[in-house]
């Protein structure tokens, strides 16, 4: 039997190494299909998961490359990951007409099955939902508060002094989990989407993680499952179309875009029900220039908040001119030149 020399491959190797070759670039096209299918497919896939067409001239370089990419990667996953949005953009529904119309669907509702009475949305807090997203501390509230406030020139563009008026009428589900009245058809469907998709830039540009504009479907949510896990515990595991079967095409009233808020999801509600607000931009006039009760709730608030602040301001200042050094000192040396001089004029 003849035995291969020192350093050399029989051939039985080249056959594996060539069949290994072949397997691995199968299995790097097949990859690299896959990745065009995912959602992520318009970002430079080659970018975005370190594979580069550049031949691996110096082999050191090429891995510090590759680990510098693989952490970027890492990174960007990550915070796609971690990625939980807590604040949202919202359209107020302040009509009492739609809003009593509501209550009378959810009474309707809960007549046929009150324990779905743990899944009703609370009347103060009815809104539509244009924009989700990420702030995690108060200086990206702050950045937040900017973005809310540039949006304002481009709607009142967009509107050109006319009022946007949303009209609602019918029912829908999403998956039977959620129920909501839909906004009817028409042009203010096109000129709510165009606001989304620019508030939606408006807030990436900031730097701001927010939710895809493409998977904005406006709408009034009514009822959740999701409010109450007793509820699938219990046996009810979907909304039944049955029960709102008479509100199928029912017209639920008009609400007129006034006011777009910044709210948090997670800190506690108003009073009246409604999110706790960070800010608030005001889309033309309402009642001729009236502010609503919220609108005025805030102003107080805001007044309230401002006073506290200058007076906090005014003792930390009054605070750190007691404790400067010297100034005391310098004070009685003037109070004593003073008295000299008096005592001098005197004796004159």
């Amino acid at each position: 039997m003849e035995h291969p020399e020192a350093g050399g491959i029989n051939s039985n190797e080249c056959e594996n190494v060539s069949r290994k070759k072949k397997m691995s670039a199968e299995f790097e096209a097949n990859t690299m299909d896959s990745l065009v299918d995912m959602p992520f497919a318009t970002v430079d896939i080659q970018d975005d998961c370190g594979i580069t067409d550049e031949p691996q001239i110096n082999l050191k370089r090429s891995q510090e490359n590759e680990w510098i990419k693989s952490d970027q990667v890492k990174k960007r996953k990550k915070k796609r990951k971690d990625y939980q949005p807590n604040y949202f953009l919202s359209i107020p529904i302040t009509n009492k007409e739609i809003i009593k119309g509501i209550k009378i669907l959810q009474n309707a509702i809960i007549q046929q099955d009150e324990r779905l009475a743990k899944a009703m949305v609370s009347d103060g807090s009815f809104h539509i939902t244009l924009l989700v997203m990420q702030l995690l501390n108060e200086d990206e509230v702050n950045i937040g508060i900017d973005a809310l406030l540039e949006l304002k020139p481009f709607i009142e563009e967009l509107l050109q002094g006319k009022h946007l008026t949303l009209p609602f009428q019918g029912i829908g589900t999403f998956g039977n989990q959620v129920g909501f009245v839909k906004l009817a058809e028409g042009d203010h469907v096109n000129s709510l989407l165009e606001i989304a998709e620019t508030a939606n830039r408006t807030f990436q540009e900031k730097g701001i993680l927010v939710g895809e504009s493409r998977s904005f479907k406006p709408h009034l949510t009514f009822m959740k499952l999701s409010k109450s896990p007793w509820l699938r515990k219990n046996g009810v595991k979907k909304i039944d179309p049955d029960l709102y079967e008479k509100f199928i095409s029912h017209r639920f009233g008009e609400e007129i875009l006034y006011r777009i808020d910044l709210c948090s999801m997670l800190k506690k509600k108003q009073s009246n029900g409604y999110y706790h607000c960070e800010s608030s931009i005001v889309i033309g006039e309402k009642n001729g220039g009236e502010p609503d009760d919220a609108e005025l709730v805030r102003l107080s608030k805001r007044l309230v908040e401002n006073a506290v602040l200058k007076a906090v301001q005014q003792y930390l200042e009054e605070t750190q001119n007691k404790n400067k050094p010297g100034e005391g000192s310098s004070v009685k040396t003037e109070a004593a030149d003073q008295n000299g001089n008096d005592n001098e004029n005197n004796r004159k």
